[in-house]
Parts: structure tokens; sequence; C-alpha cells
């Protein structure tokens, strides 16, 4: 259960919040037994033919505690909710930010479909962790003193026997169902996150299904991953029930102890403990069950904090100032994605003078990719250096490093947002979105005449990924959108892949005078004439040859 305390630490800043939800809910809880206390009283005198001492004022009672009761749970409800939104919200950032440290410009090497998975559904599972669990705990610890030292003041055995089932039915039933569901909870996140991943993947290449005649191949995939859920979603309600019925077993058995030691005793006092065993029991019937769910939330936690949560790709140090220059050199290098895989770079070197114009050609797999990765802080060489302005870039900060590079690929993402929305992003930080600055972006990407065409302008909405412009337009926004950047390195990772010839000669067109100036990486399979360019590099078994002066 490190997990789930480990998520809890994370909601500290949220205290003052979570602890005012709890408070109230004890409130409303002795509220509640004080009504059903008084209330056995004035039943149990009036059921054995006595007078009721001070029947207005046990009327009064009554009805003041109903109210303060209704007062308090409203309130409990207010805040306990708010609390929670409050502490998923900053947990929701914080495994954004972790994501994102983790794994430098989106989802790294993970695949969305599981990404989605932890960030939606692991984190919805933890919404029972504070009012389901921790709330009503907190209450259960609160009722059993209170328990045994009512019920001990009539009868010392009866409390005995009434606290132990108490106990069964609020901690010792809880804590069995958590740890037999914790196993089975694995399957249920391993089963989400794999029906994510069919569910998107299918979507994604709905074209292709479509092409190839595979829908009812695909259908069955995600109907394998479907029936897998909904197996381990099934065995897991199944516990959950028998978690159920064993604590109402309990409860039942509790009151039949009162009814039992009240035989044949005309005593008003046994039946207020009759209300009181039946409020507090009522009260914790819902922890076995929830006992259950607390096994699948300590997995969620679990998954999420291994993403989150994880080491870091870069040691950490204090950084060193930045340097002045910006000219790069790979001195060599030796980098593998893995310690069981061949070496993508062996002992590459390969110098970039600032505001030069260099281009990195190779086949799939050659490294050139990976280049880009490198200087982007996203992977560190295993061994040799890389050099910004002549310091290490080990030694400087990632955020430093990356505010030197703007960075534009073949799946340079267009957000469903505004044109306006989508060039902001490339903004420095603090710097103002005026409309000036944002169409001499678009008039560098040779793209202005198009937006001003469009009904909104700058405020024209476009679809997913970019949808509303064609594949040429879209790769001209992403490329003004690096250029607001004002980094003075632009990484191009096959910004043309996909594109006709035409729409590639419009794009090379725009850069060349856009990117005047600054020193552009060009990482292609080849070229097509009408790039401007100082070098021309070719990687081959990991190294870097020189193709043309």
């Amino acid at each position: 259960m490190s997990a789930l305390w480990r998520i809890m630490a994370l909601w500290r800043p949220q205290a003052g919040w979570l602890t005012a939800g709890v408070v109230l809910s004890l409130a409303a809880l002795l509220a509640a037994l004080l009504l059903m206390t008084q209330a056995g009283f004035t039943v149990g005198a009036a059921a054995l033919g006595g007078a009721v001492a001070g029947p207005v004022a046990a009327a009064v009672a009554l009805r003041s505690l109903g109210a303060l009761r209704i007062v308090l749970r409203y309130g409990e409800r207010m805040a306990t909710h708010d609390a929670l939104f409050r502490a998923l919200a900053a947990l929701r950032v914080w495994f954004f930010r972790g994501l994102a440290a983790r794994a430098a410009g989106g989802l790294g090497f993970r695949r969305a479909g599981d990404v989605l998975s932890r960030l939606v559904g692991d984190i919805e599972a933890l919404d029972i962790l504070y009012i389901r669990i921790l709330v009503p705990l907190a209450g259960a610890a609160l009722l059993l003193p209170v328990l045994a030292w009512v019920i001990g003041a009539v009868n010392v055995a009866l409390a005995v026997v009434v606290v132990a089932l108490f106990a069964l039915a609020a901690f010792g039933l809880p804590l069995l169902a958590a740890r037999i569901s914790w196993r089975e909870s694995g399957r249920i996140a391993g089963a989400f996150a794999g029906l994510r991943i069919a569910c998107l993947d299918t979507l994604a290449g709905l074209r292709e299904v479509r092409a190839f005649g595979a829908e009812g191949r695909m259908l069955a995939t995600v109907q394998g991953r479907e029936a897998g859920l909904l197996s381990a979603q099934h065995t897991l309600a199944t516990r959950a029930a028998l978690a159920g019925a064993a604590a109402f077993l309990a409860g039942q058995a509790a009151l039949l102890a009162v009814l039992v030691f009240a035989l044949g005793q005309g005593n008003a006092a046994l039946v207020a403990v009759a209300f009181l065993v039946v409020a507090a029991f009522e009260a914790v019937a819902i922890l076995p069950r929830v006992g259950v769910a607390a096994g699948h939330a300590a997995r969620a936690a679990g998954r999420v904090l291994e993403v989150a949560d994880g080491p870091l790709p870069q040691a950490s140090m204090p950084p060193a100032p930045m340097p002045a220059g910006s000219a790069i050199r790979f001195d060599g290098v030796h980098f593998a994605w893995a310690a069981d895989r061949p070496k993508v770079l062996d002992g590459l070197t390969l110098d970039i003078p600032q505001g030069s114009r260099v281009a990195l050609l190779g086949p799939s797999g050659a490294g050139k990719s990976t280049l880009a990765a490198l200087l982007l802080k996203v992977a560190r060489p295993q061994e040799g250096r890389i050099l910004l302005g002549g310091t290490d870039i080990a030694a400087l900060g990632d955020d430093a490093v990356r505010a030197r590079c703007a960075w534009l690929s073949q799946a340079t993402h267009l957000f469903s947002d505004t044109i306006r929305a989508n060039l902001a992003l490339g903004l420095p930080p603090g710097a103002a979105a005026d409309d000036s600055r944002l169409w001499a972006a678009l008039e560098a990407a040779r793209l202005a005449e198009v937006v001003r065409a469009l009904p909104q302008g700058l405020d024209t909405w476009l679809g997913e990924g970019g949808l509303g412009l064609s594949g040429g337009q879209g790769r001209r926004l992403a490329l003004a959108r690096a250029l607001l950047s004002e980094a003075p390195i632009l990484v191009l990772d096959e910004p043309c892949a996909g594109l006709d010839a035409a729409t590639e000669r419009e794009f090379f067109q725009a850069l060349n005078e856009g990117a005047a100036g600054r020193t552009v990486l060009l990482i292609a399979h080849r070229l097509t004439g009408a790039e401007r360019l100082d070098r021309i590099w070719r990687l081959s078994a990991g190294r870097a040859v020189a193709a043309a002066g």
C-alpha cells in the first residue's frame, strides 16, 4: 500500500480542504449517533410504558439533532467533494509534469492508449481514496471507542461482543478484501489499457482498416479485450458483494446480541444501544466493499507513479550558465537505446557551425532522429559529449537547452483549437501573442494569405490534428509556430514526409526565407534541390560521412 501513501503525500498542499471535509464528516456522524441514541431512549421509554422524562425537551432535542445532521451532512458533502476535486486536479497536473519531464516531446516511447489509461482510468480509480476510504475509516476510528464506552456502561460483555464484530466489519473485512483484490486489479488495469490501445489503434488506422477490409478482425480484437475486462470486473464485483454480505451479517449478529441480552430486561438504555448499533454498522457498511476497490486503487496508484515518478532520463545536477554561442558539436558519441540492442551511433563526430544549414541523410534506422533526441536531451549518450556553444549540454538545464532549439518533425501535432492558439504555443514564455507577431510568422511560412481567406482568420477553429488545413498548409503552420520561438537552432526531422513534390518545394522555399540567420539541422532520407544548404552529411554505420561541400 506504499503507492497509496505516496499519492496521499502528494495531496499535502490540499491538506486544509481535506481535513475540513473529514472534520465535517465526523461532526455529521456524531450528530447522527446522538439522534439515534436519543430516539432509542424516547422509543424505549414509551414502549416500556414509562413516562418520557422531559417530553418537550426530548422533542426539541430530536428536532434539533435532525436539523443539525442535515446541515452537517450537506456541508460535509460540499467540503469533501470540493477537496477531492482539488486533489485530483493537482494529481493530474503532477502526473502530466512528471510525464513531460521523463518523456520530452510528449509520450516518448510509451503507447498513447496506455498513457491515456493511466491519466484517465487510473487517476479516476483514486477518487475513492478520500471520500470512500479515508473519510469512512476516520468515522470507524471514532465509532469504535464510542461503542466501547456507551455499551460498556451498560454491560462489559455485550460491549466486547459488539466491538469485536464492529472491528471485523470496519477494519478486518476491508483489509482482507483489499489484499485479495489487489492481484485481480492488476488484470483490470492491464485490460483497461489493452482495450484503450486497441480502440485508439483502430480509430487512428480506420482508413487502412477499411481499405484492407479488416473491420471484422479489428472488431474481434476490441471485443476480445473487452471480454477480458468484463471477466476481471465480474470477479472483482463478486468479491465486493461477498465482502458486503459478510459485513451485513456481522451487523446483524451484533444487533442479535443486543436483543438477546435485552430479553426480560425493561431497560430503555438497551433500546438506545440497539439504535446506536444499527447506526454504527450502517455508517461503515460500505467499507468492506470499498476494501475491494482499495486493492484496485493501490494498483492504479502504482501505475500512476510508475510513469510520473520514475527516474529522470538526465542526471540531476546544478545547471551551468548557458553559453553565448549556439555552435553544435557531437564529439565521439556512442549511443544505443537499450543494452541488448546494437549501437545506433558508434563514435559519431559532427560539427554544425553557428548559423549554418546542414543536412543529415540516411535510411530509416541509421540514427538520424536519434541525433535530434540527444540534442534535445530526451536521451543522453553512453559515451562522448554533445557541445552547445562549447559547453557540454549534460551540464546545462534541460529547459534552457530546449529553449535554444525549435523542433519540427513529420509528426508535429496541431491541436483542436484556433490557429491563434496553435501559433501561440511557439512563443517564448511571457511573450505577448499580438496579432502583428503572429501574422509575421505566417508571412515567413507563406501561409498568411491562406489564413486571411478563412472566415475567422486567426480565430478559425482547427479540427483534431489540424483538420481543415491540407497536409502542406498544416506543415507550414507548424513551421510558423517554430519560427515564433525565436530559437537560434531549428531542427527539422523529416518535415516533408508524406507531402507531394510541389508542396515540399513550397515548404522549403518558405523555410529558406523564414529561417534566415538561424542554424538549421535538416534530417531527411533524401534532398529535393529546393533546400539551401552549407554542408551535407550522410550517416553510415553510426558515423557521419561528408557527402558534399
